[in-house]
């Protein structure tokens, strides 16, 4: 956290960041990307370089993510992959997935059905704060949310 403390400080108009400012824009992510342990900040969900070494759980029975309309036709033929990321990341609020995936334009909730896609040996592990990960998330597992 000093390191990081120091590197921000480097900047004129930054000056005056302290620890405190870091753990509260830590606790007020609304995304909650970061935690910050024994002195240390440090990414959540997999953004880190390398890939973190998280423990197989058993999630929720359903789990949520949110996408933009225009790639929900090649998620039906190819699953949920992670594009750019390690893991696909899941939600188990429907509110947090809608937070997530309307910066993507319009948006569509997906629903996985992780009992099926257990039995199936997909891996789910649990991050923290409600969000889940998985290698991949193959269609046969994935719905439209229905609001009804």
């Amino acid at each position: 956290m000093q390191d990081l403390i120091q590197g921000i400080r480097s900047e004129n108009r930054w000056a005056d960041v302290c620890e405190s400012d870091i753990k509260q824009v830590v606790n007020h992510c609304p995304k909650q990307r970061y935690e910050t342990v024994n002195g240390y900040i440090k990414a959540n969900y997999g953004h880190s370089t390398g890939r973190l070494d998280y423990k197989e759980a058993t999630p929720p029975t359903i789990l949520y993510h949110g996408k933009n309309t225009k790639v929900i036709h090649n998620i039906f033929n190819e699953g949920i992959k992670p594009i750019g990321r390690k893991y696909v990341h899941l939600s188990e609020s429907l509110e947090f997935a809608i937070l997530v995936g309307k910066r993507r334009g319009e948006l569509v909730i997906l629903e996985v059905d992780t009992e099926k896609a257990l039995a199936n040996q997909v891996k789910f592990y649990k991050a923290n704060h409600g969000v889940w990960l998985a290698d991949l998330v193959p269609p046969q597992y994935l719905k439209k949310f229905d609001k009804a």
